[in-house]
């Protein structure tokens, strides 16, 4: 049993450098093609656009919401403030592109489920989710790739029904990074004996992982078993298992979210580890912190610190419980 957890925050990570193929008329538009978040706001003066109704918004479109956290009620409850009227993070998936992406490019479970910040100020509402292009650097999927753009496609969709007046804000950074793409990866080799068997040895790694993790203040307010989820629907058994967990540590999303509160485009990060029939590898990995770093301009230490700081506690926990090759 899967410890599910209502709260949330965090998100870090990066992969394999890359050279994304540029195919802009092939690629849906965006206010700002380089940056790897977009920012979707509008005003919202009688108050009638709502977390709720945006989410309801996704679904409508294809895109199911397994998690949509207030978090001013954690935050005001830990830290005894907030900083907007009010911010919630969420995550959202499609199926079916997942499938179809993963299948293709399992560095895509970095990004399963992928997420959402929901903010008001000044009595407008904004939606900060990523561009195709942080979708495609992140992952080392190429941009014109039909089925990355037809996710980034309908994300948009999902975002001009959620605010009929909205429009894409202009951001006020442009990414550092450039073409650079980080993740974080391990593998491990998979020791099986008459004794312990696959089902044994995922259940004893999942059981010590979130252990783990709790004990250093992280949730995990999302959990996908993608075999059981999404693969048997295609009857695709490629994997002995696909499982992701979207991690959160309200330390570091509430400084952060204070001066960047795009930051909910990377938050809850997803940590996925996978193992192929045909292997005797357990891969590993999630985004680096460095995507919010560059892909933010987050310069002050107060964001920065707490971000650095929780990404080497899952590295060390990760190196802890396996046998990292």
């Amino acid at each position: 049993m899967k410890k599910i957890y209502t709260l949330l925050v965090l998100t870090f990570a990066l992969v394999f450098n890359t050279a994304c193929t540029s195919n802009i008329e092939k690629t849906p538009p965006i206010t700002q093609k380089i940056q790897d978040v977009q920012v979707y706001t509008g005003s919202n003066t009688n108050t009638t656009i709502t977390p709720k109704t945006i989410e309801n918004a996704f679904e409508s479109v294809g895109l199911s919401v397994p998690g949509n956290n207030d978090m001013n009620k954690p935050f005001q409850t830990r830290f005894g403030a907030t900083h907007y009227p009010s911010y919630n993070l969420a995550m959202f998936i499609n199926n079916d592109l997942t499938f179809k992406l993963i299948k293709k490019y399992p560095s895509f479970g970095a990004l399963t489920p992928l997420t959402m910040s929901i903010w008001t100020q000044n009595k407008q509402i904004s939606i900060a989710t990523l561009t195709i292009n942080g979708m495609a650097r992140v992952t080392g999927i190429p941009l014109n790739d039909p089925d990355l753009i037809e996710y980034a496609t309908l994300i948009q969709t999902a975002l001009k029904k959620s605010i009929p007046n909205g429009e894409f804000k202009t951001l006020p950074f442009v990414p550092s990074h450039q073409n650079k793409a980080l993740q974080v990866t391990f593998t491990s080799t998979v020791n099986l004996n008459k004794d312990v068997g696959m089902e044994e040895y995922i259940e004893d790694f999942e059981a010590e992982f979130e252990g783990e993790i709790e004990s250093l203040g992280f949730l995990v307010p999302n959990f996908t078993n993608l075999q059981e989820e999404i693969f048997n629907q295609h009857d695709y058994n490629e994997y002995d298992f696909y499982h992701t967990y979207s991690i959160c540590k309200f330390d570091v999303i509430y400084p952060v979210s204070k001066l960047h509160p795009e930051a909910g485009a990377w938050a809850p990060c997803s940590f996925y580890f996978y193992k192929k029939k045909n292997e005797d590898k357990m891969h590993m990995g999630f985004l680096s912190v460095q995507n919010w770093i560059t892909s933010l301009g987050i310069k002050d230490e107060a964001s920065i610190k707490p971000l650095e700081e929780a990404q080497e506690m899952l590295i060390n926990t990760i190196k802890e419980i396996t046998e990292v090759d």
